[in-house]
């Protein structure tokens, strides 16, 4: 499967900015879906993920509360809402897929998005 993350942008502390990941290559709804983020100088780490029939999602805590991911399977998108934004979500965010789990470990995911940036300013 091939992902394209777009969305990332400039945007204010408290603002609000939404991301998308369009897949193709593959049967979309066979796969989880997760979203990540890798600041400068620091190690990608987890955003938010979700399962295949929508039924499940997981966050990690600097995102719960603020940030929803959704999927529309029938348009082959992952979706991740992000509202009150502060500056240290600032990062790279990509998009990842895997056939297996609900995991919040980017070594359990198999393919990868380019990135989209993401700058909140104080």
């Amino acid at each position: 499967v091939q992902l394209q993350a777009s969305g990332g942008g400039l945007v204010q502390a408290g603002g609000s900015l939404r991301l998308s990941c369009a897949a193709s290559g593959s049967t979309f709804s066979n796969y989880i879906m997760g979203w990540f983020r890798q600041a400068p100088g620091k190690e990608r780490e987890f955003v938010a993920a979700i399962s295949w029939s929508v039924g499940s999602t997981r966050y990690a805590d600097s995102a719960k509360g603020r940030f929803t991911i959704s999927r529309t399977n029938a348009k082959n998108t992952v979706s991740l809402q992000m509202n009150s934004l502060k500056p240290e979500d600032t990062a790279v965010y990509y998009c990842a897929a895997n056939t297996k789990l609900l995991s919040s470990s980017s070594n359990n995911y198999e393919y990868w998005g380019q990135g989209t940036e993401v700058t909140v300013s104080s």
